[in-house]
């Protein structure tokens, strides 16, 4: 399972990132680059507790089924899946900065290990142990930087 615990995988994402650029075409959805990588650190600062949105309804029904498809199966997220009112980036945002904060953000979550994971539930998948959490933010920043053709 690709997780950000794993140097290498860091690596990837660190490059891929990279590549991407603020002309890049999405393949799906409606958020530039830039905002993309925004809504990737959101969702890092979500998974260490400084975003905590309430669960959601419709996690509290299929979410336990969703995250056995997702998290330990590692079925990649679907286009167009709907998020959080609270980790919408809707402003602009210059792509180069946006590209360092969430190569920091990536490096303090790996850094900081297991122990850098909120105990707060995911507003849709419900509670997530470490790994769970550094696998689902791999396969969140996968999702968009494959938005991209990166």
């Amino acid at each position: 399972m690709k997780n950000l615990f794993e140097p290498a995988i860091v690596e990837e994402l660190r490059q891929r990132i990279a590549n991407l650029r603020p002309d890049s075409q999405p393949l799906w959805g409606t958020m530039n680059p830039a905002q993309a990588l925004a809504h990737c650190s959101a969702g890092i600062q979500m998974a260490m507790g400084e975003i905590r949105p309430r669960r959601i309804l419709l996690g509290r029904l299929f979410g336990r089924l969703a995250k056995k498809s997702m998290i330990v199966n590692q079925k990649p997220m679907p286009r167009n899946v709907k998020t959080n009112k609270s980790l919408l980036i809707e402003d602009q945002r210059d792509l180069a900065v946006e590209q360092q904060h969430l190569r920091e953000w990536i490096d303090r979550f790996a850094a900081g290990g297991p122990a850098v994971c909120t105990s707060h539930p995911h507003f849709f998948f419900g509670p997530l142990t470490p790994a769970e959490w550094s696998a689902l933010i791999y396969q969140h920043i996968d999702h968009h930087l494959r938005q991209f053709q990166v």
